[in-house]
């Protein structure tokens, strides 16, 4: 199955075109012409929104749970034509935009199912004490309510994972309310038919048709124009922390401010305790080659921090490292502009002081192949731009002078998605004193792994303090992603008849 796409938003049901275009930049194949999007047009698919949380904020979960898997359907029916598209667009290989898919639909199924089980409302209630002296307490329910429409803006590194019908956008549905996506231009196709599979899911399910709309991007305004639309209660994205904490601070900006789920990326540091360097050094600069590396980088999970105690065994770490990085080929980059601010980055950390390249590569126009840098623990101290993110397979190896620089070291390690130990039971001391530390900094801590890939359940966290997210209580992937939009309401000795559906 061929896709072709007709460039056009999708607002409320209806496919609109613009007067001004922008082209799409494929990694290879033929690129096509996709609508600007307009302030105006945001001002349609945002008033529509609202005017469809009146039925679908008041749905059944049975009904959302039924459209969630309408839409995992469509999706699955597009499968062949969303791959061929989305490969060409991003570069990715079909094996991972299959997974993608695969990792997309059932989410898209778990939320079904978890909404289902009725859990994530908190359900609590305080039965009246008429009696109670010296005053009576009242009869007291309450229950997590929906916020109401939500903007959700696509990221550049998943193109369907967290982007159209992905996490920030499935769980605002679960949730009840109806969500405007400002699409990512890196893959402009691939949203247009991922929408088009949500909008017959909308249709097969009777549903208001403003409870979807996809507005594509080529413009700045757009996404301006959205987080600070009156009708929207909240944003999802997932991006730079540049481009996030502007939208960050409109949010706040406006009269009536409004929470936003930003999702901003992290270094997402290991941390390589004695016992286990000396063990496994190897094999762990083997594991991390492949983490560090795998999809060109371009995770917001990528380890791009190792930090180690100097010696002998950090001496055998860095060799195993370079061996096995220097095996890894050139992978396709996502777009022009990323490849080109992964090469401003690895020039930027290779003229810091105290820093020496050990792997350095010549990164042709979206083409990158490894950087891999060390330096000293004292050198990371004194230089904070060394811990700033570089979107990319570009590694720094840190040589503590000892544990106890180790932990100076985690002291100042500003919030992250995820940190890692490699430990063994002798180090299970040391790992103590860290662990406080490093829950503090982290929303997923691990042992003996490596944090690329995020697993969608129950328990999963995907967040942190910032600059990882903008909000340290949320997380962006599994279940408890969809608490973000809801809200807690008691009701007050309120007749059963009046009550909303739960």
């Amino acid at each position: 199955m061929t896709f072709t796409p007709h460039g056009k938003h999708l607002i409320a049901g209806q496919w609109v075109a613009s007067e001004a275009t922008f082209s799409s930049e494929p990694a290879h194949g033929q690129p096509h012409k996709f609508s600007v999007g307009t302030v105006e047009q945001v001002d349609a698919a945002c008033r529509a929104a609202e005017e469809a949380f009146w039925s679908y904020g008041y749905s059944t979960r049975e009904e959302r749970a039924k459209f969630l898997n309408a839409i995992a359907d469509e999706i699955e029916a597009r499968a062949d034509a969303i791959t061929e598209i989305g490969t060409s667009e991003t570069g990715l290989p079909e094996a991972r935009l299959q997974g993608e898919r695969g990792r997309t639909t059932g989410q898209l199924r778990l939320f079904a199912s978890h909404i289902l089980k009725g859990d994530y409302l908190d359900l609590r209630h305080d039965e009246a004490l008429p009696d109670r002296k010296p005053l009576p307490r009242p009869d007291l329910k309450l229950v997590q309510r929906p916020i109401g429409p939500v903007a959700v803006f696509g990221a550049s590194n998943f193109p369907l994972a967290f982007s159209t019908a992905g996490g920030d956008t499935a769980a605002a549905l679960a949730a009840g309310c109806p969500v405007v996506v400002k699409g990512h231009s890196a893959h402009p196709g691939t949203g247009e038919i991922v929408a088009e599979a949500i909008a017959a899911a909308v249709k097969s399910c009777g549903l208001h048709p403003g409870v979807f709309s996809l507005i594509q991007g080529g413009n700045r305004a757009v996404g301006q124009a959205l987080v600070q639309h009156p009708d929207i209660n909240a944003v999802g994205f997932t991006g730079s922390l540049a481009g996030g904490r502007a939208l960050f601070d409109l949010c706040a900006q406006r009269p009536v401010p409004i929470p936003f789920f930003g999702e901003l990326g992290s270094v997402n540091p290991m941390f390589l305790l004695p016992q286990a360097l000396g063990a496994r050094g190897a094999d762990i600069a083997k594991g991390w080659s492949g983490s560090l590396t795998m999809g060109a980088g371009q995770f917001c999970t990528n380890p791009g921090i190792a930090f180690v105690i100097d010696g002998p065994d950090a001496d055998a770490f860095v060799k195993a490292a370079v061996e096995a990085l220097g095996e890894s080929g050139k992978q396709t980059m996502l777009t022009n502009g990323i490849a080109e601010a992964y090469r401003s980055g690895s020039r930027r950390v290779s003229g810091s002081t105290g820093v020496r390249e050990l792997i350095g590569t010549s990164c042709e126009t979206r083409e990158a192949a490894p950087y891999l840098f060390e330096t000293t623990g004292d050198a990371w101290l004194a230089n904070e731009e060394l811990a700033e993110e570089v979107f990319g397979p570009l590694g720094i190896i840190v040589r503590a002078k000892d544990q106890e620089q180790m932990r100076q070291i985690a002291l100042g390690i500003e919030g992250q998605l995820t940190c890692t130990l490699h430990m063994d039971d002798g180090d299970t001391e040391l790992a103590q004193s860290l662990v406080p530390v490093l829950e503090r900094k982290a929303g997923r801590l691990l042992a003996n792994g490596f944090p690329t890939g995020v697993e969608v359940a129950d328990a999963m966290v995907h967040g942190g303090p910032y600059p990882a997210s903008t909000n340290f209580g949320a997380t962006s992937v599994g279940t408890l992603s969809i608490r973000r939009f809801l809200r807690p309401v008691c009701y007050q000795n309120m007749p059963e008849a009046i009550l909303p559906v739960r």
